[in-house]
């Protein structure tokens, strides 16, 4: 049978899931890298407003004081949206700015008081109305979420990196991966909501905790 054969012979939606993974991540790391880049610019060109927000910043961010956050939130900004748009170490980049995002809504864009979730969903604006305006920086987070986990695909410096040091294997999702995850996201999503960031947090804990006493027994039973 010719490879034309076995080509055609392969689902129309896998060959489709082939070109998504060179143009779905590449349209995330753009438009958030455009995003983020010009946040990075107006902080280099304006002038520091974070002393104004006094002591919202959370720990450790609150020890650092206005100015150092500013050059933080500046450079990590600038520098994270040019590696996204290149696709050089994307997941980390992805995880800077998921940081920096979490950090923004708590600060500025998060509700300073509410009493039901009714109350808190009216924060889901752009604009503030008294409730907060956590909807753009949301869809951010959302958007950054498979960058983190997947990383920036094939049409990226990483893919070619990967691709020029060795053959790529596929990988699936084991306990462990699913605790750091778990862990990760319930740790920064507890500064906004600390009952289901908590919940997380512990739930990732509970999983690696679980793999490594279930691998420490397999072992044990292997040299027994």
């Amino acid at each position: 049978m010719s490879n034309r054969d076995n080509h055609n012979q392969i689902p129309l939606m896998s060959r489709v899931d082939g070109v998504g993974q060179w143009l779905a991540p590449l349209g995330l790391r753009a438009l958030l890298a455009w995003e983020f880049f010009e946040a990075g610019r107006e902080k280099l060109q304006g002038q520091n407003w974070f002393a104004d927000l006094g002591d919202k910043f959370p720990l450790p961010f609150s020890l650092l004081g206005p100015n150092v956050n500013w050059t933080l939130a500046t450079w990590m900004e600038l520098i994270g949206s040019l590696a996204l748009l290149v696709g050089l170490g994307t997941r980390y980049a992805a995880a800077t700015l998921w940081v920096v995002t979490i950090v923004a809504i708590y600060a500025v864009h998060w509700p300073s008081d509410w009493s039901s979730l009714a109350e808190l969903w009216q924060g889901y604006a752009i604009s503030n109305e008294g409730y907060g305006n956590y909807k753009l920086p949301l869809i951010y987070l959302v958007m950054l979420l498979p960058l983190m986990l997947n990383g920036g695909g094939r049409f990226s410096l990483d893919h070619l990196i990967r691709t020029r040091r060795s053959s790529i294997v596929a990988t699936t999702a084991n306990t462990t991966a699913w605790g750091l995850v778990l862990f990760s996201i319930g740790a920064t999503l507890s500064l906004l909501l600390p009952w289901a960031g908590g919940v997380l947090a512990i739930a990732g804990i509970a999983l690696m905790t679980w793999s490594r006493r279930r691998a420490s027994s397999a072992g044990r039973l292997v040299t027994a």
